[in-house]
């Protein structure tokens, strides 16, 4: 069986040195579990999804709620994404959305996720996002599906940084820019 690699796996030498200086720490967190969920948020099957995650499904656009080790990114009136440890066991979802009441997807493999964090994680952010990252607009409990350096991603701000959720073929490039980004506040 051949090993499993992550998509940014080349760059995590490169990331570790960046790191270093302490002004910015970028990282892969590879393998995260991530699950589309959907499901109307005014039934039943919302609500038993709310009591599997432990958290309630945020229903205002751009928001985001933390259970424990899950994140539960709002995508859209009925359109949700799940984030958890690897190895994450989501039976009970799909068991509450079964009977046509929903779907539950793992789309783990179609992205992966880079931490920007540090003191410079917003500076270098914004010299590929359109998106006004100030923390008292764009801070801890908000989501954006947005782009950044030409590339969808999904961007989660975090206490001391981001979570960047960016596919799995855009892996490399958006993590070689970020390093070329980050190279003025590295200096």
């Amino acid at each position: 069986m051949a090993e499993r690699r992550s998509p940014a796996a080349a760059f995590a030498g490169r990331f570790e040195t960046a790191s270093a200086s302490g002004a910015l720490r970028l990282a892969e967190l590879p393998f995260l579990t991530q699950l589309n969920v959907r499901v109307d948020p005014a039934s039943l099957a919302a609500d038993e999804v709310a009591g599997v995650l432990g958290a309630p499904l945020p229903t205002e656009p751009g928001t985001a709620v933390r259970s424990g080790e899950l994140t539960v990114a709002w995508l859209g009136p009925d359109e949700w994404l799940v984030i958890a440890p690897e190895g994450f066991r989501y039976e009970l979802l799909r068991k509450a959305v079964a009977d046509g009441r929903g779907s539950v997807v793992d789309v783990s493999a179609q992205r992966t996720t880079l931490l920007v964090a540090g003191p410079r994680a917003r500076d270098v952010l914004a010299h590929g996002c359109a998106l006004d990252l100030h923390p008292s607009v764009f801070g801890p409990g908000r989501c954006a599906q947005t782009t950044l350096a030409r590339t969808q991603v999904v961007l989660l701000p975090q206490q001391d940084g981001f979570l960047v959720l960016v596919r799995s073929s855009f892996a490399a490039y958006l993590a070689a820019w970020l390093l070329d980004a980050a190279t003025e506040h590295l200096l």
